[in-house]
């Protein structure tokens, strides 16, 4: 009995959870990519679709990025490319991104146990305003030097309307 009770109100604090997530006013796009085996191929480009209505709202960009202990690398090198409905890039950038101390190894992530979730702002697109409205893709590529790229659990991108 305070088995299914304690389940109950576990799975009722959830929804409250999800319904104040999805109320929030900033929140726009959200969406992560499973990596298999928990790898990244150098040739598997994540994309994401963007269907923007107000060019003249400004938007913030954010990496959800979830990997294990054992990524044999302090950091990650991606690049990005957002494209109109042409095909046209209206922003692209090579970043490195730092995910655990130099020094110490510690991980910079939130995280228990043996994985560590990383929700990073991308600086380029801080504040960022798209031309026009319309239909927008982002691509996103890894530029390790290991293929596949191991310990990558998945790797998704989250935007929200500036405040």
């Amino acid at each position: 009995m305070k088995k299914n009770l304690r389940q109950a109100l576990i799975s009722c604090f959830l929804l409250i959870c999800m319904g104040l997530y999805a109320c929030n006013p900033q929140h726009f796009y959200e969406k992560n990519y499973e990596l298999p085996q928990k790898k990244w191929a150098v040739d598997s480009v994540l994309v994401f679709h963007l269907d923007i209505q107000e060019a003249q709202q400004a938007y913030n960009f954010y990496y959800n990025l979830r990997c294990s202990a054992d990524y044999p690398f302090q950091n990650l090198y991606v690049t990005f490319f957002l494209e109109n409905e042409q095909g046209k890039v209206v922003a692209e950038e090579l970043q490195n991104i730092t995910l655990f101390e130099a020094k110490t190894g510690r991980p910079l992530g939130d995280g228990f146990g043996h994985l560590y979730s990383y929700q990073l702002p991308i600086p380029k697109l801080s504040g960022f305003r798209f031309p026009k409205p319309g239909k927008y893709t982002y691509r996103l590529v890894q530029y390790m030097r290991r293929d596949p790229l191991p310990e990558v659990v998945s790797v998704g991108l989250k935007v929200e309307k500036a405040p």
